[in-house]
Order: structure tokens, then C-alpha cells, then sequence
């Protein structure tokens, strides 16, 4: 039996979970909540589609899941300039979360921003491999980043590293057409300010966060050792160590198999080690 636990079970969190029952990726969801109404009513919603899925919410059974799916805590609203100013709120979740997850042995899926730092929060006090950390971001950021690409005319390889924020980094080298530096800081603006066009509309992304969190989980189940855009704890990669940042690392059963170093172009490299400075500075919060 595949199993799959959701810490917070609000807009992403729950449609993660209906999206793994519908897709067939998992036998049995753990869902809780700190809100009791919504987790009631995600339950009750998600067994009233009749899939076939055993739904618990008991905490307990979070640590014999496969995959751990960090969703809770503080959500970013139209008053939240950035991702990052969650960190101090979002920190004291993180923590509760680490000490709910004591023991567990399988593969955590942070989501809860900032997502770079609480990542790397959740390796450091959970003591663990860093394999089996992985920051949910960097496909939601290049699949935007193609649709950009897209209406300027062009396509080709997507790719975005970096933070999960303001410091992204999207790889204009890999599209194999040449931006100019205008051109690049155009996108990349439009790019910083994607979601929250989709925040001031509805309230929060749902739709495109779940989606690509259900393919990062299904790449793990399956085994699919697919590359993928992902924020993991670095030590030397890219020149960096004491955060986590998105890189190109190939993703299966056992969690992060393996993190590609591409070669950057000279922009690339300055914005990569501008967001690796950035992230650190919110990881030392977690070092304390």
C-alpha cells in the first residue's frame, strides 16, 4: 500500500491530495489540518468523489507514509510582498512539523513558503539525508517561465533554478535563443509577479502548485528518475552550502538522486549566487 500524508490540507494542500486519489498515485492519503472545519470537510469532500482511497487523519500515521507533504502554516495573501516574509511566521510550523515527523523514513516534499528556507529547516532539525529533502518550486516556476517564452514567440527547454521567489532564476542559455539583458529582465519581472496576479484574483494558486507537486510525487512513487527543477540542501554544489536552492536534480524512489551542475552563463551565475546569498541569509535563522 502507497501511502501519502499532507500537513495542511487548505487550497493546496487538499487539491494535492484529490489529485493523487484521481491520478491513482497513492492507496491510502493522512491528511491533517490545525483548522478542524477544513480538514473535515476535505475529507468528507474527497470520499464523496468515490475514489477508491483510504483517508486517515490520525498524525500518527504520518511517519509510516511514503511521502510527507508539507503544505501548512501561513499562506501568502495581496498584503505579503514576497515569500520570504512568511519565514517568521511559517518557522514556528516548521518546527512543530519536524517533531510530528521524528523517525520517518521516507521522502519530505516541502511546499509551505519560503519554501527554500523551510526546506532546509526541516533537513536540519530532522537530521536526515538531504536526498530525502525536496523543495517543491522550481517546476511551477518553469512552466510559467515557458508560457513567457511562449508568448514572446519562442520555444524550448524551460528551466528555472534559484530561490522560489524573487531570486529565481530562469535560464535563458537553455532556450537556445538569444535575449537581450532587457529582454531577460522583462521576463524575469514578469515572472516575480506571476502569482500574485493569481492571489489579488482568487486568493492563492491552487491549481498550478498542485498539479506539479502530484507529478514531483508521482516521479518518486514511480520511480521515474526524472530531472526536475527542485530546491535541494546543497553542500558545494554551484558554489554554495547552508541552504537550499533549486537546481536541476534527477528525482526518484529513494528521494533526490542526483544534482546536475550546468553550466551558467555570466547573468545566470550572478543571479544564482545573488539567490544562494539571499536563501543562506534565511537559513541561518534555522542554524541558531
Amino acid at each position: 500500500m502507497t501511502s501519502l500524508a499532507i500537513l495542511g490540507v487548505g487550497k493546496v494542500g487538499g487539491e494535492t491530495a484529490f489529485l493523487s486519489a484521481a491520478l491513482g498515485l497513492v492507496d491510502e492519503i493522512v491528511a491533517y489540518d490545525v483548522y478542524e472545519p477544513i480538514l473535515r470537510a476535505q475529507v468528507l469532500d474527497l470520499q464523496h468523489t468515490g475514489i477508491d482511497v483510504t483517508v486517515s487523519t490520525k498524525t500518527a500515521a504520518m511517519r509510516d507514509a511514503d511521502i510527507f507533504v508539507f503544505a501548512a502554516g501561513t499562506p501568502r495573501t495581496p498584503d505579503i510582498k514576497t515569500r520570504a516574509d512568511l519565514l517568521e511566521a511559517n518557522i514556528p510550523v516548521a518546527k512543530r512539523c519536524s517533531e510530528l515527523l521524528r523517525g520517518f523514513p521516507g521522502i519530505v516534499i516541502t511546499v509551505t513558503n519560503p519554501m527554500d528556507a523551510n526546506n532546509y529547516g526541516l533537513w536540519k532539525m530532522m537530521d536526515i539525508d538531504r536526498q530525502r529533502c525536496i523543495g517543491f518550486g522550481g517546476q511551477l516556476d518553469s512552466a510559467r517561465f515557458a508560457r513567457y517564452l511562449d508568448e514572446a514567440g519562442h520555444t524550448g527547454p524551460a528551466w528555472v533554478l534559484g530561490e522560489h521567489g524573487e531570486h529565481q532564476v530562469p535560464l535563458f542559455s537553455k532556450t537556445g535563443v538569444d535575449f537581450s539583458l532587457d529582454e531577460r529582465e522583462t521576463i524575469l519581472s514578469r515572472m516575480q509577479g506571476a502569482s500574485m496576479e493569481v492571489i489579488r484574483g482568487k486568493g492563492g494558486t491552487v491549481f498550478g502548485p498542485a498539479y506539479h507537486i502530484a507529478m514531483l510525487i508521482r516521479a518518486v512513487l514511480d520511480d521515474r528518475r526524472q530531472m526536475l527543477p527542485c530546491s535541494c540542501v546543497l553542500d558545494g554544489e554551484y558554489g554554495l552550502s547552508g541552504c537550499s536552492l533549486g537546481v536541476p536534480a534527477r528525482i526518484g524512489r529513494e528521494g533526490i538522486l542526483g544534482i546536475e551542475e550546468w553550466d551558467l552563463d555570466p547573468w545566470e551565475s550572478a543571479k544564482m549566487a545573488e539567490a544562494g546569498a539571499f536563501v543562506q541569509g534565511l537559513c541561518r535563522r534555522f542554524d541558531v
